[in-house]
């Protein structure tokens, strides 16, 4: 009966995108998400290609009360881009990007993704700090704040969004900015989805000048000892340099993107090589554009995930033996824990900037199994969990909310005085919670 309802007020929209209902001949391959793990079926999948159709979607939403999931790429973890019985409201359509070379922006549909994003100022040079996946949707990556090989050097990708055009829950289409809207605008900087539908964004590009990755692999019996030299290596690091440690069952992988400038480009880079005894490397075989691209296969559509991350102020012993002993316990080889460097332009902004928060940190760790069969779940987010757990023991009391498999996360992730601020914020603008099919901030009134 509520997917009749929903199909009947749908259809009387007269959407310029697409409905699919559970009749529609694309519908099993539509409703899918990328983590395999993830099997649920909406009564309908809306494919909007304008700011006018996702305005009425909300508005019926609301309306019926229905669960609403928001797509861009589809990457959520715990599969918040999809519901049972509800409206998948799919940007995916929405994916045209204008880049200005001359005032370096960028205005950015709402369901592009991030390989969309760096191909298009490619041309010019240009770039906005983001992800490592470039199947990642922008939308989803940016509202929670965005990490990246160019944070270091250009900062968060919230650091450099000018500015939104945002359908909020009573099916208004606002812009926000540092001018207009602007609590709505601090609110979209790190809060996640939980304020609307974003369908423009406008960033701020940079030059990115000379590029140079460099890779090592060290076998297992390296590992530590290479560990314990790596955090020597970053004491002083320039903003040019921005390395990533990925620890596998089968070795560890220490990857470097020097960008920006020729000076200080090898003695920076040179000592990583030297960490202990490298099995292999390779320099300058991989370009920024490939570099980005360069986890899109171990971390394709269809396979299954889980994650949980956290944030280090430091690479401590303790951190080091836990590295190590759940390399040794990990059920499957494709067992990982990646650490991404931070610092240098990521903490420039006031911690009370956004609602983002993580700047103290030095590093920001994820422990992502990856598999492909589903007899393998108990065991592979077994492993994830007690790992995560052992992890933020070390780790700071906040969090980073994109890359976590568990729900229920937002009360802890930024600390008692923003999530005071965001759940006033969220009982502002959503004040029935509409767009909670996030890590909610549950809405609080204002005072």
């Amino acid at each position: 009966m509520v997917a009749t309802l929903l199909a009947r007020d749908l259809d009387r929209a007269r959407l310029d995108g697409l409905v699919i209902d559970r009749n529609h001949a694309e519908y099993d391959r539509l409703r899918r998400v990328w983590n395999g793990v993830i099997d649920r079926s909406p009564a309908a999948i809306v494919r909007a290609t304008s700011a006018k159709d996702v305005v009425k979607v909300v508005q019926i939403a609301a309306e019926r009360g229905t669960l609403l999931a928001i797509r861009c790429g589809g990457h959520s973890f715990p599969g918040l881009s999809t519901c049972d019985d509800g409206i998948v409201l799919d940007l995916s359509l929405m994916k045209d990007i204008v880049v200005d070379p001359t005032s370096r922006t960028a205005e950015v549909a709402g369901g592009a993704l991030l390989g969309d994003l760096d191909a298009a100022g490619s041309p010019y040079g240009l770039v906005t700090p983001a992800g490592v996946v470039s199947h990642t949707g922008v939308g989803g990556l940016t509202l929670g704040g965005g990490m990246g090989w160019l944070s270091r050097r250009f900062g968060l990708t919230v650091d450099n969004l000018l500015g939104a055009d945002i359908v909020t829950a009573d099916g208004r289409l606002v812009r926000a900015s540092s001018e207009e809207e602007p609590d709505l605008f601090w609110a979209i900087r790190g809060g996640g989805g939980n304020f609307g539908v974003v369908t423009k964004f406008r960033f701020g590009m940079h030059l990115l000048g000379p590029a140079a990755v460099v890779r090592w692999v060290y076998p297992p019996s390296q590992a530590v000892a290479a560990l314990q030299r790596y955090r020597e290596c970053l004491v002083d690091a320039p903003r040019e340099l921005t390395t990533v440690c990925v620890s596998t069952p089968a070795d560890l992988r220490v990857t470097a993107l020097w960008s920006g400038s020729v000076s200080g480009l090898e003695s920076a880079l040179t000592r990583f090589g030297t960490l202990g005894r490298a099995s292999s490397s390779s320099v300058g075989e991989t370009s920024f554009l490939e570099l980005q691209k360069a986890s899109d296969e171990r971390m394709a559509w269809g396979r299954r995930y889980y994650a949980k991350g956290g944030f280090l102020r430091d690479i401590d012993e303790a951190t080091i033996d836990v590295l190590a002993d759940a390399m040794t316990a990990a059920p499957i080889e494709g067992a990982e824990v990646y650490m991404l460097q931070l610092g240098g332009a990521v903490c420039d902004a006031d911690e009370s900037a956004t609602p983002y928060t993580g700047r103290a940190a030095s590093h920001y760790w994820i422990v992502e199994p990856v598999w492909d069969h589903p007899a393998d779940d108990e065991k592979c987010i077994a492993w994830g969990r007690k790992t995560a757990a052992q992890l933020a023991t070390s780790s700071l009391r906040v969090n980073y909310v994109n890359e976590q498999s568990e729900t229920g996360l937002a009360a802890g992730a930024y600390g008692e005085e923003k999530y005071a601020r965001l759940a006033k914020l969220k009982g502002r603008y959503d004040p029935t919670n509409l767009f909670r099919l996030n890590q909610n901030i549950e809405p609080r009134k204002p005072d």
